[in-house]
């Protein structure tokens, strides 16, 4: 009997206007706007979202953007900002295709990593109500509902991470 490896989970830092970067960025907006509407984008919609939240900042030395890609297949992508003593979570997205194969939380197991490497001991972020995956994925590794940290249009919760300095057991399983 022979068994199939699983394809593993990979991350890669790239600037936001890698080819690449630039379609799963484009990937996630549209899903925000759509989801955020409860309808189809409209022409322009999508391009005025971008515009109007860029991901330029996600490079040294302001932050970085990191690329996930299963096995051979480009699947998804989160960012940091990187602020005075922590890091925002930003950008984190996982294509369809690839939803419930231990994308987000090798994403999260990444974008962790990095952070600590650059001396970081906490990761906040902020979320909207109707993104319940996205928020139920942050709790379950260890994310806690705080207190807003920042006031935007699109942001209902917000949530903090304090960092071990140890390497957690998210990051030595991928």
């Amino acid at each position: 009997m022979t068994t199939t490896a699983r394809p593993t989970w990979l991350t890669t830092a790239v600037r936001p206007d890698h080819p690449d970067a630039a379609l799963l960025l484009r990937e996630y907006m549209t899903e925000m706007v759509v989801r955020y509407h409860n309808r189809p984008a409209l022409p322009g919609e999508v391009d005025a979202a971008l515009a109007e939240m860029p991901s330029d900042d996600l490079t040294d030395p302001g932050g970085l953007l990191l690329l996930a890609h299963h096995g051979t297949d480009l699947a998804g992508c989160a960012g940091l900002r990187w602020q005075a003593g922590w890091a925002e979570l930003t950008r984190v997205y996982v294509r369809a295709t690839h939803r419930g194969a231990g994308g987000g939380p090798a994403l999260l197991a990444a974008v962790e990593e990095r952070a600590r490497a650059a001396g970081v001991d906490r990761i906040r972020l902020d979320t909207r109500h109707d993104l319940v995956e996205a928020r139920a994925l942050y709790a379950r590794h260890g994310y806690v509902e705080i207190p807003a940290y920042a006031h935007r249009t699109y942001a209902d919760h917000w949530f903090e991470k304090r960092l071990s300095r140890a390497v957690d057991v998210c990051a030595r399983t991928r």
